[in-house]
C-alpha cells in the first residue's frame, strides 16, 4: 500500500522498523506488516448505517514483519506469515457482546485441540496514537468482558499494540510451554484517523470502533506449536497421512491397490507402499513418520477378504474388515469437527 496510507495510519511513526520499503515508478509503498488498512478502505467504500453493523471481515492474509535476526525461530518466528485475520466493526453498544463472542470462538477452537491457554491485557505502549480516553474506554471493554465472565487474567503493562490495548492469549503446550498465538485489539484510534462513520438511528454519523482478532494467530507459528504438543504424533482427525497400507509380497498388491482406491473415495488420508522391500523395513519407516495406523496384507488377509492394523501406540487389530476399519476413522473425524 502507498506509504501515505501507513503514515496516516501511524504505522511509519510508530511501526516503520518493522517493515518493509519499496519504491515503484517513483511512489513510495510499504510491504504490509498487517491487514487492518485493507479492511479499513473496504468499509470506507461505501456509505455505512447502523443497522449494517457489526461488520465482520475476514481475510487469510500473508503479511511481512522485519523481524531482527537475533529473534527469528523455526517456525514459532518468522518474517513473513499468514494469519486467519479478522476485523470487526461494531456500534459502541455492540462492543461487549463482540468481544464475548471472539473469547469464545477462541475457547472452543482451543478446545478442539486440547489446548490450555492464559490470557493477559496488555496495556498501552510508550509509542502509541490516540487519546487518553479512547485509551481508557477500550481498556475498560476488555476488561469488562473478561470480569463478567470470572475469567482470570494478568495485566501486561505497556505492550498492547500503538493503536489500542488487547488481550493475549497465551497457549500452553504438552510440556507447559507458553506460545502467543490468538489475540483481540480494541482499537478507537484507526477509525478516528481514517475518519470511519455510520448513519445512527438519529441521523447523524457515529464513529464505529474496530476490533482486531485472530484466532490461531501466524499459521506457521500454529503448525510449530501443534508439533511440538503432540511431539508429531498428531490425533487421528489430524494427522496429515491417517494411514500407510503396504503388502507382504507382489502377490498382494492388486488387493491392496484396491483397499487404497476405496479409502481415498471414502475421504481417508491414506498412501500406499508396496516398495519391493521387506515388510520391517516399511513398517519401521512408517512408525518414525508417526502414522496413526498401518493396514498390512499379506496372503490370509487377502483370502479371508481382510486386513490387519498395526495402532500407532501399540496393539493390533486383527482379521477386520476394510469398511469396519473406515467407519472407525471417519467416526473419529466427525467427533472432532
Amino acid at each position: 500500500m502507498k506509504l501515505d496510507m501507513w503514515k496516516k495510519s501511524g504505522h511509519f511513526e510508530n511501526y516503520r522498523e518493522n517493515m518493509y520499503f519499496t519504491k515503484i515508478d517513483e511512489v513510495e509503498y510499504g510491504i504490509k506488516p498487517m491487514n487492518c488498512l485493507a479492511h479499513i478502505m473496504v468499509y470506507k467504500a461505501q456509505i455505512r448505517s447502523y443497522r449494517d453493523l457489526p461488520l465482520r471481515y475476514f481475510e487469510l492474509g500473508t503479511v511481512s514483519r522485519h523481524e531482527k535476526s537475533g529473534v527469528l525461530h523455526g517456525l514459532m518466528r518468522v518474517r513473513e506469515f499468514t494469519q486467519d485475520d479478522a476485523h470487526i466493526f461494531c456500534r459502541p453498544d455492540q462492543l461487549h457482546l463482540e468481544i464475548l463472542s471472539i473469547i469464545r470462538f477462541v475457547q472452543d477452537v482451543m478446545a478442539i485441540f486440547g489446548f490450555q491457554f492464559e490470557m493477559e491485557i496488555s496495556t498501552r505502549p510508550s509509542k502509541s496514537i490516540g487519546s487518553d480516553e479512547d485509551w481508557e474506554r477500550a481498556e475498560k471493554a476488555l476488561k469488562e468482558v473478561l470480569d463478567s465472565e470470572k475469567l482470570p487474567y494478568e495485566l501486561n503493562e505497556g505492550d498492547g499494540a500503538f493503536y489500542g490495548p488487547k488481550i493475549d492469549i497465551k497457549l500452553k503446550d504438552a510440556i507447559g510451554r507458553k506460545w502467543q498465538c490468538a489475540t483481540i485489539q480494541c482499537d478507537f484510534a484507526l477509525p478516528e484517523r481514517f475518519d470511519l462513520t455510520y448513519m445512527d438511528s438519529d441521523g447523524k454519523r457515529k464513529r464505529p470502533v474496530m476490533l482486531h482478532r485472530v484466532v490461531l494467530g501466524a499459521m506457521e507459528r500454529f503448525i510449530g506449536v501443534l508439533i511440538e504438543h503432540y511431539g508429531g504424533k498428531f490425533p487421528v482427525w489430524l494427522a496429515p497421512v491417517q494411514v500407510m497400507i503396504m503388502n507382504i509380497t507382489d502377490d498382494q498388491e492388486p488387493y491392496v491397490r484396491n483397499i487404497y482406491n476405496e479409502m481415498i473415495a471414502e475421504g481417508i488420508r491414506a498412501e500406499l507402499d508396496v516398495r519391493n522391500e521387506k515388510l520391517g523395513l516399511k513398517i519401521r519407516e512408517s512408525a518414525v513418520k508417526k502414522i496413526p495406523y498401518m493396514v498390512i496384507v499379506g496372503k490370509n488377509e487377502m483370502e479371508n477378504d481382510s486386513i490387519t492394523v498395526r495402532v500407532r501406540d501399540g496393539g493390533e487389530l486383527k482379521d477386520i474388515k476394510v469398511a469396519d476399519f473406515i467407519n472407525r476413522i471417519k467416526e473419529d473425524n466427525i467427533l472432532r469437527r
